[in-house]
Protein backbone atom coordinates (compact mmCIF):
# COMPACT_ATOMS: atom_id res chain seq x y z
CA UNK A 1 0.00 0.00 0.00
CA UNK A 2 0.76 3.82 -0.84
CA UNK A 3 -0.65 6.62 1.52
CA UNK A 4 -1.10 9.15 -0.99
CA UNK A 5 -3.68 11.34 1.25
CA UNK A 6 -3.68 11.60 5.00
CA UNK A 7 -6.14 14.15 5.97
CA UNK A 8 -6.88 15.45 9.88
CA UNK A 9 -10.27 14.59 10.88
CA UNK A 10 -11.24 15.60 14.48
CA UNK A 11 -10.27 15.40 17.77
CA UNK A 12 -12.17 14.66 20.49
CA UNK A 13 -12.13 13.12 24.35
CA UNK A 14 -16.02 11.46 23.25
CA UNK A 15 -16.09 8.14 21.46
CA UNK A 16 -19.56 8.47 20.25
CA UNK A 17 -18.49 11.89 18.96
CA UNK A 18 -15.87 10.09 16.29
CA UNK A 19 -16.37 10.21 12.68
CA UNK A 20 -19.93 8.58 11.52
CA UNK A 21 -18.26 7.24 8.46
CA UNK A 22 -18.01 3.57 8.30
CA UNK A 23 -14.81 3.30 7.55
CA UNK A 24 -12.36 0.50 8.77
CA UNK A 25 -9.88 1.95 11.87
CA UNK A 26 -6.88 1.10 13.13
CA UNK A 27 -5.99 3.11 16.34
CA UNK A 28 -2.18 3.22 17.92
CA UNK A 29 -2.08 3.54 21.39
CA UNK A 30 1.39 2.76 23.88
CA UNK A 31 3.18 4.30 26.72
CA UNK A 32 3.80 8.02 26.68
CA UNK A 33 7.14 8.45 24.91
CA UNK A 34 7.11 5.40 22.89
CA UNK A 35 7.42 7.19 19.55
CA UNK A 36 4.09 6.72 18.12
CA UNK A 37 3.95 10.45 16.69
CA UNK A 38 6.97 9.86 14.77
CA UNK A 39 5.78 6.27 13.64
CA UNK A 40 2.57 7.68 12.59
CA UNK A 41 4.43 10.32 10.52
CA UNK A 42 6.57 7.86 9.17
CA UNK A 43 3.74 5.62 7.93
CA UNK A 44 2.15 8.74 6.23
CA UNK A 45 4.85 10.42 4.65
CA UNK A 46 4.60 13.41 6.36
CA UNK A 47 6.47 14.82 9.12
CA UNK A 48 3.92 17.16 10.77
CA UNK A 49 0.86 15.24 10.60
CA UNK A 50 1.14 13.94 14.08
CA UNK A 51 2.36 16.09 16.89
CA UNK A 52 5.80 15.00 18.39
CA UNK A 53 7.66 15.88 21.82
CA UNK A 54 10.47 15.16 23.95
CA UNK A 55 7.56 15.45 26.36
CA UNK A 56 5.81 12.54 27.56
CA UNK A 57 1.91 12.87 26.95
CA UNK A 58 1.81 14.74 24.25
CA UNK A 59 -1.34 13.01 22.79
CA UNK A 60 -4.44 13.96 25.33
CA UNK A 61 -7.01 13.88 22.61
CA UNK A 62 -8.58 10.74 20.18
CA UNK A 63 -7.06 12.19 16.97
CA UNK A 64 -8.79 10.28 13.82
CA UNK A 65 -6.86 10.93 10.11
CA UNK A 66 -8.38 9.27 6.89
CA UNK A 67 -5.91 7.78 4.68
CA UNK A 68 -6.51 7.30 0.99
CA UNK A 69 -10.47 8.32 1.57
CA UNK A 70 -10.47 4.57 2.93
CA UNK A 71 -9.61 4.00 6.34
CA UNK A 72 -9.19 5.76 9.38
CA UNK A 73 -5.90 6.23 11.42
CA UNK A 74 -6.49 6.74 14.78
CA UNK A 75 -4.01 8.00 17.61
CA UNK A 76 -5.28 7.63 20.87
CA UNK A 77 -2.87 8.70 23.90
CA UNK A 78 -0.48 6.99 26.02
CA UNK A 79 -1.13 5.10 29.09
CA UNK A 80 1.48 6.49 30.93
CA UNK A 81 4.20 5.40 33.59
CA UNK A 82 1.82 4.63 36.10
CA UNK A 83 1.12 0.78 37.20
CA UNK A 84 -2.03 -0.54 35.86
CA UNK A 85 -3.79 -2.94 37.83
CA UNK A 86 -5.74 -5.48 36.38
CA UNK A 87 -9.03 -5.00 38.62
CA UNK A 88 -10.23 -1.94 37.71
CA UNK A 89 -9.79 0.30 34.12
CA UNK A 90 -9.61 3.52 35.86
CA UNK A 91 -6.45 3.73 35.09
CA UNK A 92 -6.62 3.99 31.28
CA UNK A 93 -8.41 7.56 30.55
CA UNK A 94 -12.05 6.54 30.30
CA UNK A 95 -12.56 7.61 26.93
CA UNK A 96 -9.81 5.03 25.91
CA UNK A 97 -11.76 2.49 27.21
CA UNK A 98 -14.99 3.48 25.69
CA UNK A 99 -13.21 3.95 22.27
CA UNK A 100 -12.08 0.72 22.51
CA UNK A 101 -15.17 -1.23 23.86
CA UNK A 102 -17.68 0.67 21.88
CA UNK A 103 -16.06 1.68 18.62
CA UNK A 104 -17.51 -0.81 15.68
CA UNK A 105 -15.33 0.38 12.98
CA UNK A 106 -12.45 -0.35 15.31
CA UNK A 107 -10.71 -3.64 13.18
CA UNK A 108 -7.41 -3.54 14.62
CA UNK A 109 -5.53 -1.78 17.38
CA UNK A 110 -1.52 -1.18 17.27
CA UNK A 111 -0.12 -1.62 20.60
CA UNK A 112 3.45 0.58 20.15
CA UNK A 113 6.42 -0.88 22.78
CA UNK A 114 9.75 0.56 22.84
CA UNK A 115 12.20 -2.32 22.07
CA UNK A 116 15.37 -0.90 23.80
CA UNK A 117 13.90 -2.06 27.06
CA UNK A 118 13.20 -5.71 28.39
CA UNK A 119 9.51 -6.73 29.15
CA UNK A 120 7.65 -4.31 31.17
CA UNK A 121 4.71 -5.12 33.29
CA UNK A 122 2.83 -2.01 31.89
CA UNK A 123 2.83 -3.23 28.77
CA UNK A 124 1.71 -7.03 29.55
CA UNK A 125 -1.09 -5.72 31.44
CA UNK A 126 -2.46 -3.68 28.68
CA UNK A 127 -2.36 -5.99 26.49
CA UNK A 128 -4.33 -8.35 28.88
CA UNK A 129 -6.64 -6.06 29.21
CA UNK A 130 -6.96 -6.01 24.94
CA UNK A 131 -7.31 -10.10 25.27
CA UNK A 132 -9.39 -10.00 28.39
CA UNK A 133 -11.60 -7.43 26.07
CA UNK A 134 -11.43 -9.40 23.24
CA UNK A 135 -9.65 -6.09 21.06
CA UNK A 136 -7.53 -7.48 17.93
CA UNK A 137 -4.46 -6.46 17.96
CA UNK A 138 -0.73 -6.12 17.08
CA UNK A 139 2.58 -5.21 18.37
CA UNK A 140 4.76 -2.62 17.15
CA UNK A 141 8.26 -2.52 18.52
CA UNK A 142 9.52 0.57 17.83
CA UNK A 143 13.35 2.26 18.05
CA UNK A 144 14.41 -0.78 16.78
CA UNK A 145 17.85 0.90 15.11
CA UNK A 146 18.66 2.06 18.51
CA UNK A 147 19.60 -1.57 19.44
CA UNK A 148 21.86 -4.50 18.00
CA UNK A 149 19.74 -7.11 16.51
CA UNK A 150 20.85 -10.11 19.38
CA UNK A 151 18.72 -7.08 21.73
CA UNK A 152 15.93 -7.23 19.51
CA UNK A 153 15.47 -11.20 19.40
CA UNK A 154 16.28 -11.31 22.95
CA UNK A 155 13.61 -8.55 24.10
CA UNK A 156 11.28 -10.46 21.63
CA UNK A 157 11.70 -13.20 23.32
CA UNK A 158 11.21 -11.98 26.85
CA UNK A 159 7.60 -10.87 25.79
CA UNK A 160 6.75 -14.15 24.39
CA UNK A 161 8.18 -15.78 27.56
CA UNK A 162 6.10 -13.22 29.93
CA UNK A 163 3.05 -13.00 27.84
CA UNK A 164 2.55 -17.32 27.49
CA UNK A 165 3.60 -16.62 31.77
CA UNK A 166 0.12 -14.92 32.11
CA UNK A 167 -1.97 -17.70 29.71
CA UNK A 168 -1.72 -16.12 26.41
CA UNK A 169 -1.91 -19.44 23.82
CA UNK A 170 0.37 -17.31 21.80
CA UNK A 171 2.29 -13.80 21.23
CA UNK A 172 -0.16 -11.22 18.73
CA UNK A 173 1.28 -10.58 15.63
CA UNK A 174 4.16 -8.08 15.98
CA UNK A 175 6.23 -5.86 13.78
CA UNK A 176 9.88 -3.96 14.17
CA UNK A 177 10.32 -0.77 12.88
CA UNK A 178 12.15 2.10 12.78
CA UNK A 179 10.82 5.90 12.11
CA UNK A 180 13.87 7.30 11.29
CA UNK A 181 15.42 4.00 8.64
CA UNK A 182 11.79 3.43 7.93
CA UNK A 183 11.90 -0.35 9.23
CA UNK A 184 8.65 -1.90 8.96
CA UNK A 185 6.96 0.95 7.06
CA UNK A 186 6.36 -1.43 4.17
CA UNK A 187 5.53 -4.69 6.23
CA UNK A 188 3.00 -2.72 8.21
CA UNK A 189 1.15 -1.06 5.50
CA UNK A 190 0.98 -4.21 3.98
CA UNK A 191 -0.87 -6.12 6.37
CA UNK A 192 -3.32 -3.12 7.06
CA UNK A 193 -3.87 -3.13 3.70
CA UNK A 194 -4.80 -6.93 3.36
CA UNK A 195 -7.18 -6.91 6.52
CA UNK A 196 -8.75 -4.15 4.74
CA UNK A 197 -9.36 -6.43 2.05
CA UNK A 198 -11.33 -9.03 4.17
CA UNK A 199 -13.13 -6.29 5.86
CA UNK A 200 -14.17 -5.25 2.75
CA UNK A 201 -15.01 -8.28 1.19
CA UNK A 202 -16.42 -9.76 4.14
CA UNK A 203 -18.65 -7.12 5.74
CA UNK A 204 -21.28 -5.75 3.96
CA UNK A 205 -21.47 -3.01 6.62
CA UNK A 206 -17.93 -0.96 5.21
Amino acid sequence: MKINTAEFIVSNSDASKCPKDFLPEYAFIGRSNVGKSSLINMLTNNKNLAKTSGKPGKTQLINHFKINNNWFLVDLPGYGYAKVSKKTKSTFQKFITDYFETREQLVCAFVLIDIRHEAQNIDIEFMSYMGESEIPFCIIFTKADKISKGKIDSHIAAYKKQMYANNWAEMPQYFVTSSTESIGKEELLSYIDQVNEEVFKNNSEF
